[in-house]
């Protein structure tokens, strides 16, 4: 018998069926082992060994794949074929080694589709691990394993607030900063753009001012209305006749089929895939066998596949949309040794794949890559330039047409908007012409003048970076690899060092302080040349041109006491140099000459950065007598939001005590008398600043508001606000309200029906029946009927057995399922959740003598043990999450 190991249980069925009798087909579920989230697994002390721990969640496959081992004569390790797939593959081997249970003939192969063809063909052909890719795999997991663990604990410590850093989020979380502080750094600038509606031959057209008193006009040549009026009077003023018509061809050629990246950024531009999502999604449409592997930096598609592409275009459309010659691209990405065939359809003859967002992206796979084999597109692109008399004035219109739409007839394209401080990028006037016809001219025709307009513009700040042009710019600069851009991306999203505003990446607080402490004393470290360096030495390594452990011993050598030297400097010494750092930034020069760092509440102090217990802020020097504070990337004075300290809205009626406005770390409150018995309530976000006053302040402490007693219960219903916002409550169960205005607003009769809704919609009320948001059907192998269910942790797939929690980026409404079931075998792999396994032991006595010996249980039975769940403190999980 031959055991075959695979990452997905998907993928097993399906190659299992493909090689019939004679062969047991088994999932790992990705990784089986790690580094254990604790100091010293990784040791550059004795040649970087490292120690690997299973996952505590795993002991159910491993244990399958070890029985099956054991009676198997052949082991075949058919892992995805990348350097995971190879780690993954070295790992099987490894704990199988350890177990006693490897079998003699151990085979390496690798496909590139999951199709019967490619899978047989793969059989046929088994390699030898390769060692270069799983010393890539090792230097890149110790890497990061280093920073993460010598690097967080210094943030912890000198810098209260941060999470965490690490070699490549850290970098990532640099260019969202830097674009930030471009686009603060930007002051925009005026100009005019002056442009005359034509007509010629009852055709109308547009020509913009190109030349004005004998002066080329560049963008920011007509700065002010003035000169902008005198350009559109002398444009009125003159009789313009074409000087010149030309007429170029152009030629487009089609772009290369998808790579992990260029995948990664069409679906965000076209359809709004986060990367996480892309990635999850292709990696389902992979497993389907309807792609080939995402994963991958080549260009080139196979010799067959590009057959089959040039016969689909000849079926689709005439013969002149197929090139003469197949298209052969070059891949651009700086690595190169671990690149696979692009990713593209494994069947040119099926245009459509799945449904919902697995249809969407395959239909984005299918079209890039068929495009890429098709006949290029020619247009024509068509230049009037207008004169005046004098010859002074001068009128440009510009057109372009499409004679042949090769690619385009199936695929275009799509573009991230651009910019630049510099004043060069996209800005109002852009309107695009050239996708316009202009009618016939020759020289010396004179087109009617119908208007002349003078429009003002100013130049744009660059925009921040989405997940597209991020993902391209990490790419560009050579910083980590396309298969790990989305887990980056993730993380910097995880740890609150961004949010994403209108599908665009915005720094916090946090993260822009993070990033300043890594500039200040770790500058090299977060350097993008030596990142991409650093890159460039791991591929060496993959590639068989370098050591791993020298690799990482010339990394160490200067790391580790540059880590050292900062942990010694006291959190003061931190935050004086951090202060004098950001000055430019936290006090930036004020156009009156004034002094930017002067306290605007008392005229006296000085501003500067302090640490606190929650992270950095900017304080006066004269404190505790003038308590002016703002927020670390809070510009201005008490006019721009800066806390000034305590105002006084009054006093309460009842007691005579003094009513405060205040500032503190969740945002802006009030207070009703000093000290410990203080009585406080927050100032919701609705409640409008230019109305708050004692009225709204005595309103919000006298919450909670007793609505009433219920008429069923006889108990009382209350309106107030919580954590998650205004909510009425009973008898221990919840209902939200939609504003603050509710909370004061709401009645009896309404506060009654929004319970029984919200104990109908599944609330923490128990007992309320529930209708699922989706109803899927039976299952495949149970039978069972699968729905999709609103839970209080959000939305989750259930076959009534197993409850299964959506991924953050799912699309309820897309979910299919196929979808539904993988998530549903997916959870029930893992076992039962830990909640469940606490309450099972209901009886005291049995559950004090499940705990006594320990030591024995342990080993005895798996998964009752417990050391291995203090293995990973949440803490340090942080520490190393690339």
């Amino acid at each position: 018998m031959k055991l075959v190991v695979v990452e997905s249980p998907a993928k097993a069925k399906t190659i299992e069926k493909y090689l019939g009798p004679g062969h047991r087909v088994l999932a790992s579920y990705g990784h089986v082992r790690d580094l254990p989230a604790k100091d010293g697994s990784v040791d550059p002390d004795n040649g970087f060994a490292m120690e690997w721990e299973a996952y505590a969640d795993k002991t159910r496959q491993l244990k399958a794949i070890t029985d099956e081992a054991k009676e198997a004569d052949t082991l075949i390790l058919a892992t995805d074929p990348d350097r995971e797939g190879e780690a993954i593959s070295w790992h099987v081997q490894e704990v199988l080694k350890k177990r006693r249970a490897l079998p003699k003939d151990v085979q390496r192969v690798t496909f590139n589709a999951i199709t019967k063809a490619a899978v047989l063909d793969a059989m046929a052909n088994p390699r030898a691990l390769d060692e270069d890719l799983i010393d890539a795999y090792r230097a890149r997991r110790a890497l990061d394993y280093l920073v993460g663990f010598t690097l967080s604990p210094v943030l912890w410590r000198k810098l209260p607030g941060a999470k965490s850093a690490g070699r490549v989020q850290s970098v990532a979380l640099r260019l969202v900063v830097d674009r930030e502080r471009e686009i603060e750094a930007f002051r925009p600038q005026e100009y005019w753009s002056v442009a005359a509606d034509m007509e010629q031959d009852g055709v109308p057209f547009v020509a913009r001012l190109v030349r004005w008193r004998g002066n080329k006009i560049d963008r920011l040549t007509i700065g002010n209305g003035a000169d902008a009026e005198a350009a559109k009077k002398d444009v009125e003023a003159g009789r313009f006749s074409v000087a010149s018509v030309e007429t170029k061809p152009l030629t487009r050629n089609p772009p290369p089929p998808f790579t992990t990246s260029t995948l990664q950024q069409e679906a965000a531009r076209k359809l709004g895939f986060s990367a996480s999502h892309t990635m999850r999604v292709a990696q389902n449409l992979y497993e389907d066998g309807a792609i080939t592997y995402m994963r991958t930096d080549g260009v080139q598609m196979d010799g067959s596949a590009i057959s089959a592409a040039r016969g689909a275009i000849a079926n689709r459309y005439d013969a002149s949309y197929v090139p003469d010659k197949p298209r052969q691209y070059q891949a651009k990405a700086k690595n190169a040794q671990e690149a696979h065939e692009a990713i593209r359809p494994t069947d040119f003859s099926k245009d459509k794949a799945g449904s919902g967002d697995h249809a969407r992206l395959y239909d984005l796979i299918f079209k890039r890559a068929l495009a890429s084999q098709m006949a290029s597109a020619r247009l024509e692109r068509t230049t009037v330039e207008l004169l005046d008399g004098s010859g002074s004035h001068a009128l440009r219109a510009t057109g372009q047409v499409v004679l042949f739409p090769g690619y385009l007839a199936l695929y275009e394209e799509g573009r991230d908007d651009v910019g630049s401080s510099s004043g060069k990028h996209a800005s109002a006037d852009d309107g695009d012409d050239d996708g316009k016809r202009l009618p016939r001219m020759k020289e010396g025709d004179a087109p009617a003048r119908k208007a002349v307009t003078a429009e003002q513009h100013f130049t744009q700040p660059p925009p921040r970076y989405s997940e597209a042009s991020l993902v391209k710019k990490m790419e560009e600069l050579g910083i980590g690899r396309p298969s790990t851009y989305a887990a980056t991306l993730q993380t910097l999203k995880d740890r609150e060092y961004v949010t994403l505003e209108k599908n665009r990446f915005q720094p916090q607080e946090s993260g822009r302080l993070v990033t300043s402490f890594l500039e200040r004393f770790f500058e090299r470290y977060v350097s993008y040349d030596y990142t991409a360096g650093l890159e460039d030495s791991l591929d060496d390594v993959s590639g068989g041109r370098a050591d791993w452990q020298q690799v990482l011993e010339a990394f160490w050598r200067d790391f580790k006491p540059k880590t050292v030297e900062v942990m010694e400097q006291k959190p003061s010494e931190v935050t004086a140099a951090l202060d004098e750092f950001l000055g430019p930034y936290l006090f930036p020069d004020k156009e009156d000459g004034t002094d930017p760092r002067l306290c605007p509440a008392c005229n006296a102090g000085r501003l500067s950065l302090r640490g606190g217990r929650y992270g950095a802020f900017i304080a006066c020097s004269n404190y505790p007598e003038c308590k002016f504070t703002r927020r670390f990337a809070q510009k201005g004075g008490a006019e721009d939001g800066g806390d000034t300290g305590p105002v006084v809205l009054g006093t309460d009626p009842e007691t005579g005590q003094e009513i405060t406005k205040r500032s503190g770390r969740f945002g802006p409150y009030v207070q009703l008398g000093e000290g410990k018995d203080a009585k406080r309530g927050s100032i919701p976000k609705d409640v409008p600043g230019e109305d708050f006053g004692l009225d709204w302040a005595l309103k919000l402490l006298s919450l909670p508001r007793e609505v009433g007693l219920h008429p069923e219960s006889g108990k009382p219903i209350t309106a107030s606000i919580g954590r998650y916002g205004p909510y009425l409550a009973h008898d221990g169960k919840y209902a939200r309200l939609t504003s603050t205005m509710d909370v004061f607003e709401t009645g009896m009769n309404a506060a009654v029906v929004k319970l029984a809704e919200a104990a109908a919609g599944g609330g923490r009320a128990r007992g309320g029946s529930r209708e699922p948001l989706k109803a899927f059907g039976p299952h495949p192998e149970s039978g069972a009927e699968v729905k999709l269910m609103e839970g209080r942790f959000g939305p989750y797939v259930t076959d009534g057995t197993t409850n299964a929690t959506l991924p953050k980026a799912a699309d309820p409404a897309a979910l299919t399922l196929e979808e539904a079931v993988a998530l549903l075998a997916e959870r029930a792999a893992k076992g039962p959740a830990k909640g469940k396994k606490k309450a099972a032991p209901a009886k005291k006595p049995a559950a004090k003598k499940a705990a006594a010996p320990k030591k024995t249980t342990a080993k005895k039975d798996a998964p009752l043990k417990k050391p291995a769940a203090k293995k990973a403190p949440a803490a340090k999980k942080a520490a190393v999450a690339e």
